[in-house]
């Protein structure tokens, strides 16, 4: 059996004293890119900030990070969150992966060195690249926002048949399930809310929740986050949805194309914003040598979005 069997002894154990001591879960991501892995230190001072916390460790062989004769894997605190499972003085704080030197020193952890042939999902550390860019002063200056639109689907435990279809057959066709109410639409429901109330008293920015498409299927939106914040809250919103689901039993993936055939897939959409192109009085003008604006003047936000588009071109660079 999975998650908790017996939730109402659990719920016994909620109030007692900690006598000042505090829990705090490390989360990292494992091997696979994919997995979230997490162990829990108990600590005896306030934690406010994640630097207030020491670097830990664990066995990167087991996670599928590093080899068995050098498993050692570091793990550093890098964001902080309220922990709504224990509640209390009790912490869940999101680490990045390091590799030990024989100086001292630590690197980002690189267990797959050529990202393109795992589709660019690895447990490579590529916070701390992504971070350098954030900090960039000419970056920072832009205050970029990035809203996440997560979608998600719910399976038995069974992971063959999602919440709402019959074993072994298929549902009604889709149409009325996408932001849907009732029983015979909206499949999975108490999970949704159960992990948006947990990522709200986390501290987690989520701006809203609602089933979608295909029955079984569910979204929530992450932000609008400005900077590594994005990545941060993207990845322990989706801790939170493994824990949620955990205690319900049922099993959750982000997969992009779950079901086979003409069924809705689960997307991770990413809405993106510079302080130029919020800008309404901008003082802009571009004038495209191709595409369908070609040889238009644009002027203020709307040019420098048309500007920015064609410098990532078809595909991003």
């Amino acid at each position: 059996m999975a998650g908790s069997i017996l939730p109402a002894i659990n719920r016994e154990f909620d109030a007692l004293d900690q006598h000042d001591r505090g829990l705090v879960e490390y989360v990292w991501i494992g091997g696979t890119g994919r997995d979230l892995r997490c162990k829990t230190k108990v600590v005896d001072k306030t934690i406010t900030k994640p630097e207030d916390l020491p670097i830990w460790n664990y066995d990167g062989s087991s996670t599928n990070q590093a080899p068995g004769h050098d498993s050692e894997v570091l793990i550093k605190p890098i964001a902080l969150y309220k922990d709504p499972f224990r509640k209390g003085n009790n912490l869940i704080a999101l680490c990045a992966t390091y590799t030990p030197q024989d100086d001292g020193s630590m690197t980002p952890l690189t267990c797959v060195d050529d990202i393109t042939t795992q589709g660019g999902v690895t447990g490579n550390n590529t916070r701390d690249a992504a971070l350098a860019v954030f900090e960039d002063p000419a970056v920072k200056a832009q205050e970029m926002w990035f809203g996440i639109e997560q979608e998600y689907t719910l399976f038995h435990d069974d992971k063959v048949t999602p919440l709402g279809w019959p074993k072994g057959g298929f549902p009604g066709p889709q149409g009325p399930y996408y932001c849907s109410a009732g029983v015979d639409n909206a499949f999975g429901r108490d999970i949704a809310e159960a992990h948006l109330r947990a990522c709200v008293y986390a501290g987690v920015k989520l701006s809203g929740i609602n089933a979608e498409v295909m029955p079984g299927q569910w979204e929530y939106q992450v932000g609008p986050c400005e900077g590594i914040s994005s990545g941060d809250d993207t990845i322990m919103a989706r801790y939170i949805m493994y824990r949620v689901c955990e205690k319900f039993g049922v099993h959750v993936t982000f997969e992009p194309k779950p079901i086979k055939g003409d069924w809705n897939g689960a997307g991770c959409h990413t809405n993106f914003s510079s302080k130029d192109f919020r800008d309404p009085k901008l003082d802009f003008t571009y004038t495209p040598d191709n595409g369908p604006y070609k040889g238009q003047e644009l002027k203020g936000a709307w040019g420098k979005m048309i500007e920015a588009l064609e410098k990532m071109g078809p595909k991003a660079k």
